[in-house]
């Protein structure tokens, strides 16, 4: 039995919805329903009345609600304690972050932070999107850093989490270019020709963003995919040999670009094989932490609570002032 599964039940039975829950969640609903009949397998009872709507606990269930809001609270309650013996850490903000950023954000964010706000000690929680989301909604993390489109929404809930913009960030297509600085692969392709595509793997969200580009393409886009990876900076590292076309994110491919070894793979005619996104930072707003969970956040040392305040006061001022 995981615990993660105890925290999808206590949601479904605040919210009586498996949508609501899964949303919340942030997994799929089918996801989200899996765990809930695994936790039933581990119980040897059925949990939920599923011919009710809204959904509606069984006795077994109820009873299990009770007990798992008092193991949720000593696991917090434990954890507290634990992170007590840990005094070196006691300001340390952790953020947890996609791992694109990570390699090409955060680096640089830090410094301008460190020479701005003033000395911060940081731990670096790379992840990918959903395991980072995941991070701060389980309240592993002081900070979440990710990025943001209107058409992938992370979802979190505005009236539990602050949200500040720290920047934005253009994602377009790039190439190795050849002995004439011209680029070796050249958009869009033919249908008997198709480009070299250097892709994102399936659930990728920079992927996804890919996927938009190219529905809202003005002309027919003609690749053969030859490679993938999760990760921009494996593209980055397959595109710089010439291996095809990857959109990366410009944060990752600036000093490649100032240096003429990588450039556009699109023509001027199609500026519109680019999107872009913005930067965010999240955190869990403390009053409503201390009161999810009975006030254990607030006594755990993890990090100075007047530390990461101020550097949110910080990071909300700057945002205010552009």
């Amino acid at each position: 039995m995981e615990t993660k599964w105890l925290e999808d039940f206590v949601s479904l039975a605040e919210t009586r919805s498996f949508s609501r829950s899964a949303q919340l969640r942030h997994v799929t609903q089918p996801a989200f329903s899996r765990r809930i009949q695994s936790l039933e397998a581990w119980a040897g009872s059925d949990l939920v009345d599923r011919s009710s709507y809204p959904t509606r606990l069984t006795p077994a269930g109820e009873t299990l609600y009770t007990q798992a809001l008092e193991v949720l609270q000593a696991l917090q309650t434990t954890r507290a304690m634990l992170r007590g013996h840990a005094t070196t850490a006691q300001d340390v903000i952790d953020f947890a972050v996609p791992h694109t950023l990570a390699f090409t954000f955060f680096p640089a964010w830090v410094s301008g932070l460190r020479e701005q706000f003033g000395p911060i000690k940081s731990r670096l929680i790379a992840l990918n999107v959903h395991d980072a989301v995941m991070r701060l909604v389980e309240g592993s993390c002081d900070v979440l850093i990710a990025y943001h489109h209107a058409s992938q929404p992370n979802q979190l809930d505005t009236a539990r989490y602050d949200m500040v913009t720290l920047g934005e960030e253009l994602l377009a297509p790039y190439v190795k270019p050849d002995a004439h600085g011209q680029p070796l692969f050249e958009l869009p392709g033919k249908a008997r020709r198709p480009l070299p595509y250097l892709g994102y793997a399936q659930g990728a969200y920079l992927g996804q963003m890919v996927e938009l580009i190219l529905k809202r393409s003005s002309a027919p886009i003609h690749f053969d995919r030859v490679y993938e990876t999760d990760m921009a900076e494996g593209l980055k590292a397959m595109a710089l040999e010439g291996h095809g076309i990857a959109f990366l994110p410009m944060s990752a491919v600036q000093k490649e670009v100032r240096a003429k070894k990588l450039v556009s793979a699109a023509p001027p005619e199609l500026k519109d094989l680019q999107i872009t996104m913005e930067i965010r930072a999240y955190r869990e707003r403390p009053a409503r932490r201390d009161t999810l969970r009975g006030g254990a956040a607030a006594n755990a040392p993890k990090v100075s609570q007047h530390d990461a305040q101020a550097l949110w006061d910080y990071l909300t001022a700057r945002h205010n002032a552009l």
